[in-house]
């Protein structure tokens, strides 16, 4: 019988072949990883919007639940996916300086577009615009990007909303007590001092109330005693306590110190803590 060909290589000639393009297509691939990991490759700066939730547009009635201990669960449960959301886009962008300060570290220079990206971060939060060095920009922002203890979140968020039943809260969403001081910006309390022109700010969910708390303890000058301490956990590789890290929210009530009190006797009574996750 006639033995037919298709026209290929012989057997052995074709396993050769074949060896030899995958031994090549090796050596390129392995090439293109070392490129990749020398310059750390980063992927564009992560959008906050994909960690925050859907707003709800009715608040939920927290004040008809007769039971307290079902309340209180309740309200820390509801809130509780959004302060995890807050705090893993916290969490992708603190990486993401982390990656520009090892290029930075490591001699490179940051791409017009890093650099870009940085300096509008650093208008969000705050840094001093004089700071013109990329490494003690990135250095900055490390110590206001970073995450906030769900449980002493939580336990602000409990004490200034009177656990999610204020007028502020039920009208306008803000279950942080959060002020702003343009006429018409938020309600106007009804017990406000003379003279005063504050006004309690109005957020149209719940999420972005959450978003401008968080913004507010790590940009605000009046919690930098906050963000020290916390630095300091970091530094130590420390879990970030919340009790610990409550003294450092003195100034954000005129009680002071037995606001202090307060947080802490909520985290510690609610069992919070078991909440936590960084």
């Amino acid at each position: 019988m006639q033995t037919l060909y298709t026209g290929m290589a012989e057997p052995k000639q074709y396993s050769r072949a074949l060896e030899l393009s995958l031994a090549a297509a090796m050596t390129l691939a392995l090439g293109m990883l070392v490129l990749v990991v020398q310059r750390l490759a980063i992927p564009p700066p992560i959008q906050v919007e994909e960690f925050v939730l859907q707003p709800i547009a009715v608040f939920p009635d927290f004040a008809s639940i007769e039971d307290v201990d079902v309340k209180k669960q309740q309200f820390f449960d509801y809130l509780e996916g959004y302060v995890i959301a807050e705090n893993e886009a916290l969490i992708a962008t603190r990486e993401q300086l982390l990656n520009y300060a090892t290029i930075i570290r490591n001699g490179a220079r940051l791409s017009r577009r890093e650099r870009a990206w940085v300096a509008q971060l650093a208008v969000e939060y705050e840094v001093d615009p004089e700071i013109t060095s990329d490494q003690r920009m990135i250095n900055a922002l490390l110590l206001r990007v970073d995450t906030i203890p769900i449980s002493l979140v939580l336990a602000q968020a409990a004490n200034e909303s009177a656990w999610g039943t204020s007028r502020f809260a039920l009208e306008g969403n803000n279950i942080f007590g959060q002020w702003c001081y343009e006429e018409g910006c938020g309600m106007v309390p009804e017990r406000r001092s003379n003279g005063a022109t504050h006004e309690v700010r109005r957020f149209d969910s719940v999420g972005s109330a959450i978003h401008a708390y968080f913004l507010n303890i790590n940009s605000h000058h009046l919690y930098q005693e906050f963000r020290d301490m916390r630095a300091q956990m970091r530094r130590q590789r420390k879990t970030l306590d919340s009790m610990e890290l409550a003294y450092g929210l003195g100034r954000y009530s005129e009680r002071g110190d037995h606001y202090v009190d307060e947080v802490q006797t909520i985290i510690e009574q609610n069992q919070l803590q078991q909440r936590d996750r960084t």
